[in-house]
């Protein structure tokens, strides 16, 4: 397959990378080290239409293809994975409201999100309930014009900074997936309340948590989409979040690469730099190519979910997410190794890129249900 990226592609690249070197870099070990959520920097990030670029134009969107915000993720990531994190997931949940949503909740909340205003979050997973969408236990029961939930959200992210979400729930307890339905969920309604988990390996700055809904209650046009199909609405994102965590595991990847190189250009041992012995420069052959056959992998994902190939798009994006973020981890722990003692501290970024890559390999789905799922789809 011949691809080429476009001009314009290629000005986005340059845009975010001028972003991420100047307003990310200089900060993100601070971010790292203190678990601070950079709102200021998604704000900043907002206007440059780096916050949510799927948003429509006319909700004060960027209305960016799947190849220019898989760019943007990468770039993000490339400067700095947690930051990068928190500013790419600004948007989580908003692709549903896009499709589904009716027009008071775009009119609403896609320009405050789109402007960085706030951050909105997907409330999916629950303590026992991972890769498992099916086996929610969230609970809407029908009261009136209202829907009454309860249930318990685990690994939320934006879950503390977010005004809103989009809530999956069982509405017909008993039926699998063909009895689940999308909501929106303004998060300081009563009953509504969240715990910051801070005690992360990596992507600190990112904010993560745990949502409990204690009889909130819903007015039923918040529902999204229809009754019971909100797990179907679901179904059609996954390529496209599967490929953005390919974007991200690739951005790391290349981030591990820069700094590894950097490295060992400056670093001497024996009266010459490290670079000039052969055993690095294979370690960076090695590296360097591995990171362009993951980005290669991870930009044919998208254009198969730009062009809604639907079944192609399944697999490629579960291929580009299962190759993408093993490589990310490989190449950071080969950076590591580049930077010998001093990649074991936190002096310089090569540990950061370390524990950052390793989340790529599951969230979104494990790299063991993208494996079964790629299996799937070829037998």
């Amino acid at each position: 397959m011949t691809f080429q990226l476009s001009a314009e592609h290629e000005a986005i690249r340059e845009a975010v990378r001028e972003f991420g070197e100047n307003e990310m870099k200089p900060v993100a070990e601070e971010h790292d080290q203190e678990g601070k959520y950079p709102e200021e920097l998604r704000k900043k990030a907002a206007e440059y239409d780096f916050v949510a670029p799927n948003i429509p134009l006319e909700y004060d969107g960027a209305g960016m293809d799947k190849i220019s915000s898989t760019i943007v993720t990468e770039e993000l990531w490339r400067a700095d994975p947690g930051i990068g994190s928190a500013v790419g997931s600004a948007g989580f949940g908003t692709d549903m409201i896009v499709e589904f949503g009716d027009e008071w909740m775009k009119e609403e909340w896609l320009p405050q999100i789109a402007n960085g205003e706030t951050a909105s979050c997907s409330m999916i997973s629950e303590p026992a309930h991972g890769s498992n969408v099916a086996g929610i236990e969230t609970v809407a029961e029908k009261d009136g014009d209202e829907y009454v939930l309860n249930g318990n959200k685990m690994w939320i992210t934006n879950g503390t900074v977010a005004d809103v979400g989009v809530c999956m729930a069982k509405t017909s307890p008993g039926e699998g997936h063909k009895g689940i339905t999308a909501f929106l969920v303004e998060m300081d309604r009563d009953g509504v309340s969240t715990d910051k988990i801070s005690n992360k390996l990596g992507i600190r700055a990112s904010d993560l948590a745990e949502v409990v809904i204690d009889d909130v209650r819903i007015p039923e046009k918040n529902v999204i989409g229809e009754v019971d199909k909100g797990f179907y609405q679901l179904m059609e994102f996954f390529a496209s979040g599967r490929t953005s965590v390919a974007a991200q595991a690739v951005g790391a990847a290349q981030g591990a690469l820069d700094a590894a190189i950097e490295y060992a250009n400056q670093r001497e041992q024996f009266d010459q730099k490290i670079s000039e012995f052969q055993a690095i420069q294979h370690k960076i052959a090695e590296m360097a190519t591995k990171v362009e056959a993951a980005r290669s992998l991870t930009y044919r994902a998208a254009t198969q979910v730009e062009q809604n190939n639907q079944d192609v798009a399944a697999q490629y994006s579960s291929m580009a997410k299962y190759f993408a973020s093993e490589i990310s981890v490989e190449v950071a722990d080969e950076g590591i190794q580049v930077h010998g003692g001093s990649g074991y501290v936190t002096d310089y970024p090569a540990e950061r890129y370390y524990r950052d890559a390793r989340i790529t390999k599951i969230y979104e789905g494990t790299s063991e249900i993208q494996k079964n799922i790629i299996a799937d789809q070829i037998l």
